[in-house]
């Protein structure tokens, strides 16, 4: 996978003046929602500043001017395809009244995971796929992944559990689930991975009537 800048993969911060304008702050969202609307639909292979200026209908001296280049820009839309996916899940298994247990919830968020829209599971699965490829450019997205997802997943835990140890429950739930999403994308294997999820869910009911 090539993800290049024609004016350097880390950018030029002198670039990057809007930091601070409301006016050009509302810029900078306008053009990143159109990259982000184009690697929805195209992914992240052969993602370049150029690219990003033809779909935001600018061109990469612009885009300089708003983002500290290419890999900026790529890690400010994955942040935002990533938010996406995490409304998502909340409109699903977000902490409702009425006493829904945390494997609910939980079963509730994984088919918003699955069964999203195509471009935005694949430039997701992409993303983390070059934080392993090449970590020392792209650590952060896969870093900034778990500091997203953690919060929402904490919020998913009962009220009265302390912090460390929604904490804990959280950091288990996001790696099986990020397993169960490889192992379908790369094997196929529904039956297995709901097999999982299934398992997953004991531990997660009987990490509740510990409490009782």
């Amino acid at each position: 996978m090539d993800v290049t800048g024609e004016e350097g993969s880390r950018g030029r911060a002198g670039y990057r003046r809007s930091t601070g304008s409301p006016r050009g702050e509302a810029k900078r969202r306008e053009l990143l929602e159109r990259v982000v609307d184009d690697l929805a639909v195209n992914g992240l292979v052969d993602f370049s500043l150029r690219r990003a200026a033809r779909s935001a209908g600018t061109t990469h001296k612009v885009l300089l001017y708003h983002f500290d280049g290419v890999d900026d820009l790529l890690r400010q839309a994955v942040f935002e395809l990533r938010g996406r996916r995490i409304g998502n899940a909340l409109a699903a298994g977000g902490v409702p009244a009425g006493g829904r247990t945390l494997a609910d919830r939980v079963r509730a968020v994984w088919p918003t995971l699955w069964e999203e829209e195509l471009g935005l599971r694949r430039v997701l699965d992409q993303a983390i796929g070059l934080a392993m490829y090449d970590p020392g450019r792209y650590s952060d997205l896969a870093r900034e992944a778990s500091r997203q997802y953690l919060p929402f997943l904490q919020s998913l835990c009962p009220p009265e559990w302390p912090d460390e140890r929604k904490l804990e429950i959280s950091q288990m739930i996001l790696a099986t689930l990020r397993g169960f999403l490889l192992e379908r994308l790369t094997t196929g294997d529904e039956a297995g991975v709901d097999a999982g999820l299934r398992g997953l869910l004991r531990v997660l009911e009987l990490e509740e009537l510990a409490d009782r």
